[in-house]
C-alpha cells in the first residue's frame, strides 16, 4: 500500500491482514489494520473520516473513557450506524482500524481516545463534538503531569472549528475550562452534596487554581478533585452545570438510580453500574449524545439498557461461581472502586492484580497513593498477584493488612487459588491493572467462559 493507491486499495488490504491475524488467534486483528494503514499512509485517516456523513464524534479521559464511549454507543446504535472502536483501542491506530472496520453504510463515528493521543486525532477528524472526561495523574512515565496533557488539549481545543461542540466535565478545573468561550458547549457534572468526601483526597490532583495557583475551596467533592470548587483569590470557581445528576441513590454492587438534570429537563434513570464513578461516566454519555441531537427518551433508555465493558464492574460466571472484575489503574480510580465494594459490604477475599507495562504504566508508585487501607481491615485473605506483585504485597503489610496474603506472580495460578477459595454461589473478587485485566480475561475466554472481545467488538 502507498498513498498512490486508491483508498478502497488500501481498505481492503488492511481488512485482510486484521482478518488473517484474527485466524491466527494473534488477538491483534483490532489494531493492526489500523498500525498497518496509519504508517503506510497518515491521510488515510482523514479520509475514511470524511466518508462519514454525520461526522464523528470523540471521547477522552483519563478514567471511564471505554464506558463512557460504549454507553454513547448503546444510546445512538437504535437509530444510527456506528463506526466505533469497542474492543478499546484507543490510539491513532484504534482509530483508524475500526474506520477500516465499519461497513461503509456507517453514518457515525464513536471513538475513544487516549488522552496523548486527542490532539492528533481531533485535528484530523474535526469531530462534530469532543467530550472530555476527566484528567487524573496516570502514567507519568509516559504523560508527565497532567498540565501537561491539560495543555495540549487546551491548544487541541483552540483549532476546532467553530460549529464542534466541546462537552466537558466542569467538576473538574482543568477540564471545566476548555469549554470556555465556545458558544457550543455543554457542562456536566454531579450535584449531590450527600455523596461528597467530607475533605478534599491526599492523592486528589489539581487542587490549585489554574489561573492563580491558591489551593481551591471545595463545597462538594466527588471524586478525587472532581467536585464543586472555588478559589477563594481570583474567583474562578465551577461554571453552571448543563447537565447534572441530582437525587443520586447508590446500590451497592447493584447499581444506582439518579435524576438525569438535561437542558430540556428531568428524568428519572436506573443504571445497572454500581459507583459514583459510574454515575459520572453516564452523564458524560448523555451530555455527549444531547450535543449529537438525541433526545431525552433515547438517552434514558440507552443507559438503563446498558451492561458492562469488559474489565469494568463485569460479572464472569465460572462454574457455580461467579468473578466480578473491577478495573484499577490509578489512585483516584483505586479509590472508587474501594469506595464501592465498602458500601456494598467488602468480600471475604479478593485477588489484586498489578502490572508494570507501557500500557499501565512501568512507575506503580502510585499504589501508595491507594486508600486501601479501609477495604484491608475488612479483607480476610488476599491474593496479589502481576509483574509487581512483591510491592504490592508489601503496600498492603504497611496499610496494616494482618490476614491471609499470597503472593502468587503468575496470573493464571493466582486465579486458579482465588477461585479454590471462592465457595459455590460466590463470587471472586479481582482487582486488576489494565494489560493484567486484558491477561486474566483472556484465561477466562480460552476456558470458554466468555467470548474474544474482538469478537464481541464485531
Amino acid at each position: 500500500m502507498s498513498p498512490t493507491l486508491p483508498l478502497a486499495v488500501e481498505v481492503a488490504g488492511a481488512r485482510l491482514v486484521g482478518r488473517l491475524s484474527r485466524l491466527a488467534r494473534a488477538g491483534g486483528g483490532t489494531t493492526l489494520p489500523g498500525k498497518l494503514l496509519w504508517r503506510l499512509d497518515p491521510g488515510a485517516l482523514d479520509r475514511l473520516a470524511a466518508r462519514l456523513p454525520l461526522g464523528s464524534a470523540v471521547v477522552s479521559a483519563t478514567n471511564g473513557k471505554t464506558t463512557t464511549s460504549a454507553m454513547v454507543a448503546e444510546i445512538l446504535a437504535p437509530s444510527v450506524e456506528l463506526a466505533h472502536n469497542r474492543a478499546g483501542a484507543n490510539l491513532v491506530s484504534g482509530v483508524v482500524s475500526a474506520l477500516v472496520a465499519a461497513p461503509r453504510s456507517a453514518e457515525l463515528g464513536l471513538f475513544e481516545v487516549d488522552e496523548a493521543h486527542l490532539p492528533e486525532v481531533a485535528r484530523r477528524l474535526r469531530p462534530r463534538a469532543i467530550c472530555f472526561g476527566n484528567l487524573f495523574r496516570d502514567q507519568l512515565d509516559r504523560y508527565g503531569e497532567l498540565e501537561h496533557v491539560a495543555e495540549r488539549w487546551r491548544r487541541a481545543v483552540a483549532e476546532l472549528p467553530a460549529d464542534t461542540w466541546v462537552v466537558a466535565n466542569a467538576d473538574d478545573p482543568q477540564v471545566g475550562s476548555l469549554a470556555e468561550g465556545r458558544e457550543r458547549a455543554l457542562r456536566f457534572g454531579l450535584d449531590d452534596p450527600r455523596h461528597a468526601h467530607e475533605r478534599l483526597q491526599h492523592a486528589a490532583d489539581s487542587k490549585y487554581c489554574i489561573r492563580c495557583g491558591t489551593p481551591y475551596d471545595y463545597e462538594a467533592a466527588y471524586v478525587g478533585h472532581l467536585g464543586d470548587y472555588r478559589c477563594p483569590s481570583c474567583g474562578h470557581a465551577r461554571p453552571p452545570l448543563d447537565v447534572c445528576a441530582r437525587g443520586i441513590e447508590l446500590d451497592g454492587l447493584d447499581g444506582s438510580r439518579f435524576t438525569l438534570v438535561l437542558p430540556d429537563g428531568e428524568r428519572p434513570v436506573a443504571l445497572r453500574l454500581p459507583g459514583l464513578y459510574n454515575v459520572y461516566n453516564a452523564i458524560a454519555a448523555a451530555a455527549l449524545t444531547h450535543a449529537l441531537a438525541a433526545s431525552g427518551e433515547e438517552i434514558v433508555a440507552g443507559l438503563e439498557r446498558f451492561a458492562a465493558s469488559f474489565g469494568r464492574s463485569e460479572r464472569i460466571a465460572v462454574g457455580d461461581k461467579g468473578l466480578l472484575v473491577l478495573l484499577i489503574k490509578n489512585p483516584a480510580g483505586a479509590n472508587e472502586v474501594v469506595r464501592t465494594l465498602l458500601s456494598a459490604g467488602p468480600p471475604a477475599q479478593a485477588v489484586i492484580a498489578l502490572n508494570d507495562a507501557i500500557a499501565d504504566g512501568q512507575d506503580v508508585s502510585w499504589i501508595w497513593d491507594v486508600d486501601f487501607e479501609p477495604l484491608l481491615e475488612r479483607l480476610e485473605r488476599i491474593v496479589v498477584t502481576g509483574d509487581r506483585a512483591a510491592e504490592l504485597a508489601l503496600r498492603l503489610r504497611y496499610g496494616g493488612f494482618t490476614g491471609d496474603l499470597e503472593v502468587v506472580p503468575e496470573l493464571e495460578r493466582a486465579l486458579d487459588r482465588g477461585l479454590e477459595q471462592t465457595a459455590p454461589g460466590e463470587e471472586l473478587v479481582l482487582l486488576p491493572t489494565y494489560t493484567a485485566m486484558l491477561a486474566l480475561r483472556r484465561i477466562v475466554t480460552a476456558r470458554g467462559f466468555v467470548r474474544p472481545y474482538w469478537e464481541r467488538a464485531a
